[in-house]
């Protein structure tokens, strides 16, 4: 695993636009950034890579089975009682998953370690799937790169196919937060991938879905019955909203489903722990309030039970805060788990996004800081396979 600075394409901004991706720039500093790119060999990326994520997912499968049917788990995720029903009938259904990604710390040296699983509403799936390989095929051509260059990434054709067989001829509406650049792009790209697979869609904002009980649910602006959706909104915040007491009335199936409400969380890290102990590939962890916690001594990780993009994380190193975001999560608690500091290429921490669609791995993606925690601005570079 190396990082290589890259002369960048001049036209890169307006092949990014040309491409539908508008939030490249955020807030007048690069998103997208190909400066340098991160090379990686085969070997690495199938045993280092690939084969753990895998694996780690299996593991995830299992511990939700053991979760929903547990009320002490339940409550120590903080999943209200009132939607415990949901989820269990979800899981009961085998109710499909589209996609998820989990995040790993990965240095080419040892096995890479799962930090959390963004397993409800992962974003940065177009910069992933599309906008990095338009990258690896232009910079080849332009002799940015050497020729030889190959990339980790079937994305785009395993959400197509996924796509068929979730939707079934069925009409599917997509929804989340539209006012946002990021999660519009996403949804906009997500819809392409599903009229790819012969689906028909409606997209619309979360604020816009209604509800007839004479239609038997939620409906969109024309009343049309919502049977099939796909949601870029988590679903802690979809339990808290207005219409959260309609979930169980409703015959929608979701995208992501509820029983994914488990898998999102992160009390599974200590949970995971507690039942693989000793992993490769997992990292001590505790729920705070668990005694044990002092296994880890004064040098931890302090993240709040569900929270985004690395708000309200704190590095702990000797017992003093080595860095801190800030966020307005934490109400439900936090989990410890064991600080693993992320590989440090020339100042730049890069955390590895590893890429699932129907539980298969099939991609991934770099996001790199200039701090250890990875947040919301964090650069997106793209990889190739040398």
């Amino acid at each position: 695993m190396r990082r290589i600075v890259c002369r960048e394409r001049d036209d890169w901004r307006q092949t990014a636009e040309q491409c539908g991706f508008a939030f490249h720039t955020i807030d007048g500093e690069r998103y997208w950034d190909e400066r340098a790119y991160y090379a990686f060999t085969l070997d690495e990326i199938e045993r280092g890579i690939e084969t753990p994520t895998g694996e780690i997912d299996a593991m995830c499968l299992e511990l939700a089975g053991r979760v929903i049917g547990d009320e002490r788990h339940l409550r120590r995720l903080k999943i209200p009682e009132v939607f415990w029903n949901l989820i269990a009938a979800s899981w009961a259904r085998d109710d499909r998953s589209l996609y998820g990604r989990l995040d790993l710390k990965f240095d080419g040296k040892g096995p890479a370690k799962l930090l959390e699983y963004n397993a409800d509403t992962p974003t940065s799936i177009f910069e992933a799937a599309v906008f990095q390989w338009t990258w690896l095929e232009q910079a080849i051509e332009r002799r940015l790169i050497p020729a030889r260059a190959d990339q980790f990434n079937s994305i785009h054709e395993r959400l197509i196919e996924a796509w068929r067989t979730i939707g079934a001829g069925r009409h599917l509406h997509l929804t989340g937060t539209t006012g946002n650049d990021e999660d519009a792009g996403t949804l906009a790209y997500l819809e392409d991938t599903a009229r790819q697979a012969g689906l028909s869609t409606t997209l619309l904002d979360i604020a816009q879905i209604g509800w007839r009980d004479e239609a038997g649910g939620f409906v969109d602006l024309d009343d049309r019955n919502i049977a099939l959706a796909f949601k870029l909104y988590p679903w802690e915040w979809m339990f808290h909203d207005a219409f959260g007491a309609k979930l169980d009335q409703a015959r929608t199936c979701w995208i992501e489903p509820p029983w994914k409400a488990v898998l999102s969380n992160k009390g599974i890290l200590p949970l995971l722990w507690e039942m693989f102990p000793n992993h490769p590939n997992l990292l001590p962890a505790f729920f705070e309030d668990d005694p044990r916690a002092g296994e880890l001594g004064s040098s931890y990780v302090r993240k709040p039970l569900l929270s985004r993009e690395g708000a309200n994380v704190t590095l702990v190193c000797g017992g003093v805060p080595l860095d801190a975001h800030a966020g307005p999560y934490g109400t439900e608690g936090f989990v410890h788990q064991a600080l693993a500091p992320l590989p440090n290429f020339s100042d730049f921490y890069p955390v590895i996004g590893s890429w699932l669609v129907n539980h298969e791995p099939c991609g991934m993606s770099i996001r790199e800081d200039e701090s250890p925690i990875t947040g919301n601005g964090s650069r997106f570079l793209p990889h190739a396979i040398l």
